[in-house]
């Protein structure tokens, strides 16, 4: 028989707290996953439901509809909503879809190994993702699928800002975050933004050297005039800096883009008494500092910032899937009305379903448990391939101190007159895609490559890296010199987007 629903008031909702949806789903998951509800057990309609808890009908819908998503519950026309049987704690498997006609296999994709800027997804966790797209494009309410909030779901703007202040030390309000579809589109967003002031000095922007092209190439169509601000491996120093004031300067502090740097207290306080005597903003990049491996993440610079000067903007690409399209800006308060507007003039959104589904991902610890599986696998994959290139091509390459965390390993060529961009493409040519370090620089380059990790299997990359070093020993016909202009443009051909 059904239990009378008043059964089910075990504890009276928080309503201060909001969310009633998700504290109902929460609570009959934990029940369900603790044996409190055994398989089989009906449960009330949700209208009777509702009337026991005193909310409306449409929140219990909801709450059921995502826990039927999930696995927990079975419903069939004509019957009662039942708990599903689900053993030792597993979700079942979805059933085994229909075979399908035979089909050519696809042609193999041709061997890119090494290159940076790629997540590995042989591990995404389809089905759970799947299950919560589902529930939430049957399940939307009737306000979220008007215009709404084009700063973002603000169910997804709290469950981002949670993440990181417990993850990154960001302090800021939830109306600060503006959910965008790519770091490309946040980094676009505020450069344009900061350049349209109208002052003498509005078109200046300093930026780390090394830094990421796509920064470079978007400040120059935001019209800026860039002044290279090198860096070391304590981070970009802005006493090196030499150029007029700047309007925003943008960095990657936590974990250098390409060279795998950390920048040093000292470093970002100067960046941070910069910023403020010359009322600049400051963009700061946090791409992949999730994956710190054997050490805490560092806080992010935005966290000791009590002058409102950083911008931070986050992404869920490497972190998560680059497929969802979902990043992120925090923005300083003083710019939150400027950022607002033109984030509704650009039109910059994500599609709402997608962001219902990842704010309940989140908020149900599944973001978080997939990136700590992620953050072990990577770090076995980059010990494993710094191991390699020590042996094999020590004599070659100088491998640099970035390897304690990301997705990326920066290497120079101990030989200073080769051509990077030249070996890059010829390594290309024998299925290597790593990066030209010349690519990332505004100026002169010392040669080396940039290395990608997430994708390297441990028990290959041994006798990947040991071809790697034949070629490498073998270019003897290669050019030296500076890369030209011309081998620089070879070198953007097989680039990939970092965000």
């Amino acid at each position: 028989m059904t239990i009378p629903a008043r059964t089910f008031a075990w504890q009276p909702l928080d309503r201060t707290a909001g969310d009633l949806e998700g504290q109902l789903y929460r609570g009959f998951r934990d029940r369900i996953l603790d044996g409190t509800m055994p398989a089989g057990q009906r449960l009330p309609s949700s209208r009777h439901l509702a009337t026991a808890l005193g909310i409306a009908r449409s929140t219990v819908i909801q709450a059921y509809e995502r826990l039927k998503a999930d696995g927990y519950l079975l419903a069939q026309a004509g019957s009662a909503t039942r708990v599903a049987a689900i053993g030792t704690g597993l979700l079942p498997h979805a059933p085994e879809p229909m075979a399908s006609p035979a089909k050519p296999p696809d042609p193999p994709e041709p061997a890119r190994l090494f290159a940076p800027g790629i997540p590995d997804l042989a591990d995404f966790p389809h089905a759970s993702w799947a299950r919560y797209l589902g529930a939430r494009a049957r399940s939307l309410r009737i306000h979220d699928l008007g215009y709404g909030e084009a700063d973002g779901l603000p169910a997804l703007r709290e469950a981002i800002l949670d993440h990181v202040a417990k993850t990154r030390g960001i302090f800021a309000r939830p109306e600060q975050v503006m959910v965008v579809p790519s770091t490309r589109a946040a980094i676009n967003l505020m450069f344009h933004v900061l350049m349209r002031s109208g002052d003498a000095r509005s078109n200046v922007a300093w930026m780390e050297e090394p830094g990421y092209p796509t920064a470079q190439a978007l400040l120059r169509a935001a019209g800026a005039s860039i002044v290279p601000v090198p860096g070391d491996e304590a981070g970009v120093d802005v006493a090196r800096a030499a150029g007029p004031p700047p309007r925003l300067i943008y960095v990657t502090p936590s974990h250098q883009y390409p060279t795998g740097a950390t920048m040093s207290l000292q470093r970002r306080l100067a960046l941070l008494d910069v910023a403020q005597a010359h009322g600049a903003v400051v963009i700061e990049d946090d791409y992949d500092s999730e994956f710190q491996y054997g050490s805490r993440p560092i806080a992010a610079l935005q966290g000791i910032d009590r002058n409102g000067l950083v911008a931070y903007l986050g992404t869920f690409s490497k972190i998560f899937a680059p497929g969802v399209r979902v990043a992120y800006a925090i923005v300083p308060p003083r710019l939150l009305e400027k950022v607002s507007a033109a984030l509704q003039l650009q039109g910059a959104v994500v599609p709402i379903h997608i962001q219902a589904a990842l704010a309940d991902f989140m908020r149900d610890g599944r973001l978080r448990g997939y990136v700590r599986k992620m953050k072990s696998l990577y770090a076995a994959r980059m010990a494993a391939s710094v191991a390699a290139l020590q042996r094999h091509c020590s004599d070659i390459l100088q491998i640099g101190e970035g390897a304690a965390g990301g997705l990326q390993l920066a290497t120079w060529f101990r030989d200073p007159d080769v051509d990077d961009g030249a070996i890059a493409q010829r390594l290309l040519a024998n299925g290597f895609a790593m990066q030209p370090m010349s690519r990332f620089h505004l100026g002169p380059a010392r040669p080396g490559l940039v290395f990608g990790i997430a994708r390297v299997v441990p028990a290959h990359v041994e006798a990947d890296v040991a071809r790697l070093a034949q070629l490498l020993k073998s270019g003897g016909g290669w050019s030296t010199g500076p890369a030209s202009p011309e081998a620089l443009a070879a070198g953007t051909v097989h680039g990939l987007p970092r965000e």
